[in-house]
C-alpha cells in the first residue's frame, strides 16, 4: 500500500495517522471514531506488518529529512541543541540526534529501512495499546483477526551501557557560528533513567529551578538582570540514562555573566534546596497540570504505552499526585545535592566563536568546532 492510499483510506473512515521517533521508541498511531474502529485497525495492521517502502517515497523522506536538518543548521537554538547531545553523551546511542545528521541520512537505502523493520519490529517487542468507548470483546477479536499472525524476529529493546560522565565533563563544546550577536547557552548533567524514584523530587527540583516563568532561573536572569527573555530546565529520562539540560541566549557580550548567574543558582539549590514556599507552590503547579497531561485519548495512550515499555507499574501514573504531594524538603535537597554537582556539568555554546571563548577564558576550557561537525 502506497503512502496516498494509506492516507486515502485512514481519511476515508474519519481518521488521522502519526508517527514519531525517540531515543528509546518508534512510535505509530491511527485515531479515529470508535465506529470505523475494526476498518482503521485493519489499515493500521497493514501500515505494521506490511510496509512496501516504495523506492519513490524512500527518496522523498531522504530527501525531506536532509532539507530540515540544513533548515535546523540555520537555526543557532537547534544547533545548540545537537551540540549539548554531543558534549553529554559523545559516541554513546544516546549523542546522536533522533532526526539524525546529513551523512547517515544521506546514504539511507530501500534495504536499510526493511531490515529495520524485520529487525526492530515485532510482537514481542512491541505494544499495543486501544483507548476510546469500544467493547472489550470487539477489541480482542479485531486485534486477534488483524494482529494474530504478526511475526517478527525482535525480542526487545537493544542492550545499552549507562554512560557514568559527561563526555566532555567541566568542558565547552563551542560550536562556532560567525557574525552572530547572541550567544545560544547550555547547560548539562547526566541525570536517572526512566523509572528511577529520584523522578519525582527532580521534578519539584526542576519546576523550581526553571521549569515556570517564577523559576529562580527566570528570575536571576530575566526579572533582575534582564540578560535573556528566558531561561528553563528540564530533566529528561531514557532506558539508559537521562539527563538535566538548562537552556538559555544571551547578548554575546553577557556569554560569561549569564553562565555565571546560572552555575550560581544552581548551587544555592544545591546548598540549601528550595524554600518551603517555592516547594509548595511547585507541587501544587505539578499535581494541578497532571490530570491535564492526560485529557485525551492519545494522551493517555502515550502514557500507557510507556509504562508497559519501560515496565513500570500502573501506579507511577495513578499515584503521580500522591508521590509528588507527599515529597519532604530533605528529600528535594538529597536529588538537588545528587545530580547539581559543579563536576557533573559540561557545557554547549553557539556563537562567534572568538568572541565568546574570550568572554570563557579563566572559566570553562572549551573546544571549538565548525557547525559542518553537526552536519
Amino acid at each position: 500500500m502506497r503512502a496516498e492510499q494509506v492516507d486515502d483510506a485512514i481519511e476515508f473512515w474519519g481518521g488521522n495517522f502519526g508517527t514519531a521517533a525517540s531515543e528509546d521508541f518508534t512510535a505509530l498511531q491511527v485515531s479515529g471514531p470508535a465506529e470505523h474502529f475494526p476498518k482503521l485497525l485493519d489499515v493500521f495492521g497493514q501500515i505494521v506488518l506490511e510496509p512496501s517502502f516504495p523506492q519513490r517515497e524512500v527518496v522523498a523522506a531522504r530527501k525531506r529529512w536532509i532539507a530540515q536538518i540544513v533548515n535546523d543548521l540555520d537555526d543557532p537554538a537547534q544547533v545548540a541543541s545537537r551540540a549539548v547531545v554531543r558534549a553529554l553523551w559523545g559516541d554513546h546511542p544516546y549523542g546522536h540526534p533522533v532526526e539524525g545528521s546529513i551523512r547517515d541520512v544521506g546514504t539511507f537505502t530501500r534495504a536499510d529501512a526493511i531490515g529495520f523493520h524485520r529487525k526492530r519490529f515485532g510482537p514481542k517487542a512491541s505494544v499495543l495499546v486501544i483507548v476510546g468507548d469500544i467493547a472489550e470483546q470487539a477489541v480482542r477479536a479485531a486485534v486477534e483477526g488483524t494482529f494474530g499472525r504478526w511475526r517478527g524476529e525482535a525480542e526487545g529493546p537493544p542492550a545499552l551501557e549507562k554512560r557514568e560522565s559527561p563526555a566532555l565533563p567541566g568542558e565547552a563544546l563551542l560550536v562556532h557560528k560567525p557574525e552572530q550577536t547572541q550567544t545560544q547557552v547550555r547547560l548539562a548533567a547526566l541525570a536517572f533513567p526512566k523509572g528511577d524514584p529520584d523522578s519525582f523530587p527532580a521534578e519539584v527540583l526542576e519546576t523550581v529551578l526553571g521549569g515556570v516563568f517564577t523559576s529562580r532561573l527566570m528570575q536571576a536572569i530575566r526579572v533582575e538582570r534582564g540578560l535573556s527573555y528566558g531561561a528553563n530546565s528540564s530533566f529528561d529520562s531514557y532506558l539508559a540514562g537521562g539527563s538535566l539540560i538548562v537552556s538559555t541566549f544571551t547578548k554575546t557580550e553577557t556569554t560569561r555573566e549569564i553562565i555565571e548567574v546560572a552555575l550560581g543558582e544552581i548551587a544555592k539549590l544545591r546548598e540549601k534546596g528550595p524554600t518551603r514556599g517555592e516547594m509548595s507552590a511547585a507541587q501544587t503547579y505539578l499535581a494541578g497540570l497532571f490530570p491535564l497531561r492526560l485529557e485525551t485519548n492519545e494522551a493517555l495512550a502515550g502514557a500507557i504505552g510507556e509504562l508497559k515499555l519501560y515496565g513500570l507499574p500502573e501506579e507511577w501514573v495513578t499515584g503521580y499526585r500522591r508521590k509528588i504531594t507527599e515529597l519532604i524538603p530533605e528529600q528535594i535537597v538529597q536529588v538537588a545535592r545528587k545530580y547539581l554537582a559543579p563536576d557533573r556539568f559540561t557545557f554547549a555554546l553557539v556563537g562567534d566563536a572568538p568572541a565568546v571563548a574570550r568572554q570563557l577564558r579563566g572559566l570553562i576550557r572549551t573546544r571549538v568546532r565548525p557547525i559542518s561537525d553537526l552536519r
